[in-house]
């Protein structure tokens, strides 16, 4: 049976950053106790369907998972074990801004089953942070790793952010050297987008914010190519790098289509072409899963073109690429031409430089 993934989600936030568009909101923790119990008893309504469906890997996002109390954390995990088939050696990660812990906490966590930690630095420039309203500091990143490894975590990644307001090459390579400096076994790395229904994405709309440079976050995004390269992380998706073997398993699930359950208020799940996502509101969730339904809120069903075009869409996203006949050699010349896309041994796989382009060169082959 095909191996599969838990995602978690943490609607709590410390603030709500202004280029934040997850769903995530600020000045609720009065909900965490009843929101834990909820995660809890919506695995138990799904455990009939996903009877016997080994799970590999647990993803704790959000939000910020680490404004509930470990206690309550490792309590759910225990839950979630006792509920659903996950395998004693799955990959448990948990998201974390750097303010939000601690040695103790994290020791607590690590002890509690946790054995990835996903941490939020998104710069080492104080003015980026500034930029991306985040209330840490670079400082913070730096207590909060040593912290991790005091507590026995040995596979760590940093997030980071590019191309915010302010941002030089200079200050990105700073960022960059900082986290190698650091060796977390896993490094994310994303370019800043501006989404419309956020503060930051009405200012760029007004006029008060510069949108991002695509010209510069290009620049960036290729010394990150380069910095990371050179430090021995192996880029095996577009927007994430890994030490050999410290992949993560849970987001590469996404990446390779396999199945995966999500818990928590707008959660999404997929499986046999199948996809559904919970409502979003906290309180709506509350309700609806305090009344023993499932908080489906959506879905929808792939047919089977859909889902092979969706498979070139993610492979193409990694090392991995994709079995050259699965796109039209016609679509696909052109970005070969111009060194965006290369063959390997029957494979067509993004270059460095068309990975930043994935999206425009992805939609091409598969519009």
């Amino acid at each position: 049976m095909t191996a599969a993934g838990i995602y978690v989600h943490v609607p709590f936030c410390l603030t709500r950053c202004g280029y934040c568009d997850f769903n995530a909101y600020a000045g609720l923790d009065h909900l965490s106790n009843r929101y834990v119990r909820a995660l809890a008893a919506e695995a138990r309504l799904h455990a009939p369907g996903w009877a016997g469906v080994p799970f590999t890997s647990v993803f704790f996002g959000g939000g910020t998972p680490t404004t509930l109390d470990p206690v309550e954390l490792v309590s759910l995990i225990a839950e979630l074990r006792r509920t659903l088939a996950v395998d004693d050696d799955s990959e448990v990660t948990v998201e974390a801004n750097p303010d939000t812990v601690d040695t103790d906490s994290l020791t607590a966590l690590r002890r509690g089953g946790v054995n990835r930690l996903s941490m939020g630095a998104q710069s080492f420039d104080p003015l980026v942070l500034q930029a991306l309203e985040r209330v840490h500091q670079p400082s913070s990143v730096r207590r909060a790793f040593a912290d991790a490894r005091a507590a026995g975590f040995d596979d760590v990644n940093l997030d980071l952010i590019f191309g915010a307001d302010g941002e030089s090459l200079g200050s990105w390579r700073h960022t960059v050297e900082q986290t190698v400096e650091l060796r977390p076994e896993h490094v994310s790395a994303y370019a800043l987008t501006i989404e419309p229904a956020t503060p930051l994405g009405r200012a760029v709309d007004a006029g008060r914010t510069p949108s991002p440079d695509p010209d510069g976050q290009a620049d960036m995004f290729e010394l990150a190519c380069e910095l990371l390269g050179a430090a021995g992380y192996e880029h095996y998706e577009v927007s994430n790098w890994a030490l050999p073997g410290r992949e993560c398993r849970h987001n590469l699930g996404y990446w390779e289509r396999r199945p995966y359950l999500g818990l928590g208020a707008g959660a999404h799940s997929s499986r046999d072409g199948h996809r559904w996502w919970n409502v979003r509101p906290p309180e709506q969730y509350l309700q609806t899963v305090e009344s023993d339904m499932v908080p489906i809120g959506g879905q929808e069903f792939l047919d089977p073109e859909a889902e092979r075009l969706e498979s070139v869409f993610l492979g193409l996203r990694t090392s991995a690429g994709v079995n050259a006949s699965d796109v039209d050699p016609d679509l696909a010349e052109p970005f070969v031409h111009e060194g965006l896309l290369e063959e390997r041994d029957g494979r067509l796989v993004l270059s460095e430089r068309g990975l930043f382009l994935a999206n425009d060169v992805v939609l091409a082959l598969t519009g």
